[in-house]
């Protein structure tokens, strides 16, 4: 088939991390995809190879006409240009219209998805328009995971890899990555990580910024030194995750991808002016950690909670060993559900 897939950068890299992924395993399970965005900058780095069948367009003007291909994926409620729409709905043959909702782990997402919203308006009036929720569980769209990651997990060397970065490795060091928006619990997780001996992979951009304002130009305080990456196209950005012993993610391409390494990681959820990112953290927590050592389960509330800025000062980190077997066990579980692309061409082809 061939997809339309629309996407708007909000004001981080999220928005795009997701479509690319989503855009590049359809075309390798011999999909044809048209990635229709407003700012593709983050693509030169995110994904400089490109991808066969998958075809990068800029957002097409609201009068401009253009056929529709056999489903339309709408990233977020981003809703495609007027003129597009309207080729939709004069179209002989209908097609499938998506919305790709945001990540959550909340009650209402096994609730709505898979809903349809009939278009009573608009250029698209007498369309349906379908929501697609991503989800832990198998009651919901499940999550990206490409059909080989395991594969490519398996046959991975950190070590090499490390070195190919420029990145020399020392015994006995932890390997701690960040990516993380602009936040005022570093300075303490910095004097954490200093107590014992840590390689802190900071990634480029607003973490980088943040370390080297905090340490200084050598780039080292205590038993902690860090390094400051380059930017990372995605393949590139998992494997930092799989050679680190715990990892720093935000938004939800990263937060994912943490979940697939299989260590332990802190989420910096995308804070919103009206709080609501609290009890997005606090629902996923919930979900996470409901089958997790109660000690351990309080260990991990209490890091989250305070790198969002949700609950008290940030103090120590979790026992090591019970994250990590926890986190295993987390993956094996998701593991054994149907992946987001499977369940997007099922929808689809049910649809039709």
């Amino acid at each position: 088939m061939l997809w339309d897939l629309f996407c708007r950068v909000v004001d981080n890299f999220g928005d795009v991390g997701v479509c690319w992924r989503a855009a590049a395993e359809l075309a390798a399970r011999g999909e044809k995809v048209r990635l229709w965005i407003d700012d593709g900058r983050a693509l030169s780095w995110m994904a400089p190879t490109g991808r066969a069948g998958v075809q990068v367009l800029a957002w097409p003007s609201d009068e401009a006409v253009i056929p529709a291909g056999d489903v339309v994926v709408e990233a977020f409620g981003c809703n495609p240009p007027a003129g597009f729409v309207a080729g939709m709905a004069a179209a002989a043959r209908p097609r499938v219209w998506i919305n790709l909702e945001y990540l959550s782990a909340e009650d209402y997402v096994e609730r709505s998805h898979g809903l349809p919203s009939p278009q009573a308006g608009g250029p698209g009036a007498g369309l349906t328009k379908w929501f697609f929720y991503p989800g832990f569980t198998d009651r919901t769209g499940g999550l990206l995971r490409e059909s080989d990651l395991l594969d490519r997990q398996r046959r991975f060397d950190p070590t090499g890899w490390l070195a190919a970065q420029g990145v020399s490795t020392r015994p006995q060091e932890r390997r701690v990555s960040l990516f993380c928006y602009d936040n005022p619990a570093l300075p303490a997780l910095l004097d954490t990580l200093a107590a014992e001996p840590t390689l802190l992979l900071a990634t480029a951009g607003i973490a980088s910024a943040q370390v080297e304002s905090l340490l200084g130009p050598g780039l080292q305080r205590g038993a902690l030194r860090a390094v400051l990456l380059p930017a990372l196209p995605q393949p590139e950005y998992d494997r930092l995750l799989w050679c680190c012993d715990l990892n720093f993610v935000r938004g939800e391409d990263s937060f994912v991808r943490a979940q697939w390494a299989a260590r332990p990681f802190v989420w910096h959820i995308y804070p919103q002016s009206d709080g609501v990112h609290a009890d997005k953290l606090e629902a996923f927590a919930e979900r996470f950690l409901a089958h997790a050592p109660a000690a351990l389960a309080r260990e991990v509330r209490a890091c989250w909670r305070a790198w969002n800025g949700t609950g008290g000062a940030l103090g120590g980190l979790p026992d090591p060993t019970a994250w990590r077997g926890h986190c295993q066990t987390w993956r094996d579980g998701l593991l054994g559900q149907t992946d987001l692309i499977t369940r997007l061409l099922g929808f689809v082809c049910e649809r039709r």
